[in-house]
């Protein structure tokens, strides 16, 4: 395959050559072979593929079969009656759940069983709340998972049809059905994304096997890194598809023991995995960076989100050299609520990226769709600008270069945050064709269009 006219890596206008998985020849002027695929870039920026550090899939490709009922596409109440209404009254009711997604209070306040019996009183529906920990239910809902109400955890409240932190207890009472990829991955591809971290802690030997299966099938064009528990320990990598580092969940309302947690982390490095940790909170964060200098580094333990960072936890984290893998998108989509409802003195801590960068520390980036939008190339553009939805700015002093912002999805798979890969003779041709060069690129990247896709010297998106 021939890539003609391409700035490369943006210096000037070249010639690639692909053979195989690798890139062959970078030059002025090459001359296409017979029968050879000829892609003409027109002068557009030639740069590594993307990789979403981050990222949940099965919850993506259901995602994309769902109703969004936040922000930016539902403001308030009135709109989300009307999108609920309408939904429920133009679409088959063929028995399946109407299933929302994204839903924040700052919509219509804190919503339950009875707000959804009086918007859509005939037909299950489910809404998740953006944290992804919370689920609302209606009375037609319950009644299809009545029968296994008895004995609910304590997150449950029936009476109110909430279900907090009880995902695999609701999941056990509906239908088993793992959705196909295929939407999901042309969606990462048509963005110039050639692999992902899957951060779901709940992933087991089920969730592996499904997207390997999809993966063979051609329905999922990206590798995985799959995250999860202890159930993936020694598993073999199979179709582009490999183990990941052991996801720990901290909540901040029930930290785990200090020692036992302590002890987990030092079992997954003893089986040679390292573990990512989710925290969104300064006390989770303090927690989990006391307890990875307690068990001692491993090479890729890293911490999930870091979205509120203050600066004596900063240095804790650039001491141990501890990967942070944050979602800079959040600025954009959230900042405005951040705005309203953090206190100001800890606004100039939510997401950093200048201080860590500073700090040395190694910094990559994913944009947690679907709890965040799925483009990369919005959320680096919010790492550069540092500017809500309404316009309004949020901490700018953590503002960093659209180059830096690129390199926060370029880095390689099992080691986000280190050298960003580059385009050169000899390496694998892992590459994303922009529409346009570097230079106008970087002014604008919210505006970016992917016009090819390159994973390992095939074209998984782009002109046939």
């Amino acid at each position: 395959m021939l890539i003609r006219q391409a700035e490369v890596m943006g210096i000037r206008l070249l010639d690639v050559r692909i053979e195989g998985r690798r890139i062959a020849e970078i030059t002025t002027s090459i001359k296409p072979r017979r029968g050879e695929t000829v892609v003409d870039a027109a002068g557009g920026a030639l740069l590594p593929a993307l990789y979403d550090h981050h990222i949940h899939l099965l919850s993506l490709a259901k995602a994309l079969d769902s109703i969004p009922c936040g922000q930016p596409d539902v403001s308030n109440e009135a709109q989300l009656v009307a999108l609920l209404k309408r939904h429920a009254t133009t679409t088959p009711d063929d028995g399946r759940w109407m299933r929302g997604i994204g839903y924040h209070e700052s919509v219509a306040g804190e919503i339950d069983r009875a707000w959804l019996d009086r918007v859509v009183p005939d037909r299950p529906l489910r809404i998740q709340h953006r944290s992804g920990r919370l689920w609302m239910v209606n009375s037609a809902g319950l009644a299809r998972i009545a029968a296994g109400l008895i004995g609910a955890p304590a997150g449950v409240d029936v009476a109110r049809g909430r279900f907090q932190d009880a995902d695999d207890w609701l999941r056990s009472r509906l239908p088993n059905v793992r959705p196909s990829l295929r939407d999901a991955s042309m969606m990462l591809a048509e963005r110039g994304v050639i692999g992902v971290t899957d951060a779901t802690p709940t992933n087991g030997l089920l969730e592996f096997r499904h997207f390997a299966d999809e993966h063979a099938l051609g329905h999922l064009v990206q590798d995985v890194l799959v995250m999860g528990g202890a159930e993936l320990d020694g598993t073999e990598r199979r179709n582009g598809v490999a183990v990941g580092p052991t996801k720990m969940h901290l909540h901040e309302s029930a930290l785990p023991d200090f020692d036992i947690f302590s002890a987990a982390i030092r079992h997954s490095h003893a089986v040679g995995r390292a573990v990512a940790v989710h925290c969104v909170t300064v006390a989770e964060l303090v927690f989990a960076a006391s307890a990875l200098a307690e068990a001692g580094r491993h090479p890729g333990d890293r911490i999930e989100h870091a979205s509120l960072t203050p600066p004596e936890t900063l240095r804790m984290l650039a001491h141990q050299g501890i990967t942070v893998v944050t979602q800079p998108n959040f600025v954009f989509e959230r900042g405005d609520t951040y705005l309203d409802e953090v206190p100001e003195r800890e606004q100039a801590w939510l997401y950093r990226g200048r201080g860590f960068l500073d700090r040395n520390v190694p910094l990559a980036a994913g944009t947690d769709a679907p709890f965040g939008n799925a483009d990369p190339w919005l959320a680096m553009s919010a790492a550069v600008a540092r500017r809500t939805q309404a316009g309004h700015s949020l901490n700018t002093d953590e503002a960093i270069s659209p180059e830096e912002a690129l390199a926060l999805f370029t880095g390689p798979a099992g080691q986000p945050g280190n050298a960003a890969c580059s385009v050169g003779e000899g390496a694998i041709a892992n590459l994303c064709l922009l529409d346009r060069p570097w230079r106008d690129a970087r002014d604008n990247l919210a505006t970016v269009q992917v016009r090819a896709t390159f994973h390992a010297g095939t074209l998984i998106y782009g002109p046939q």
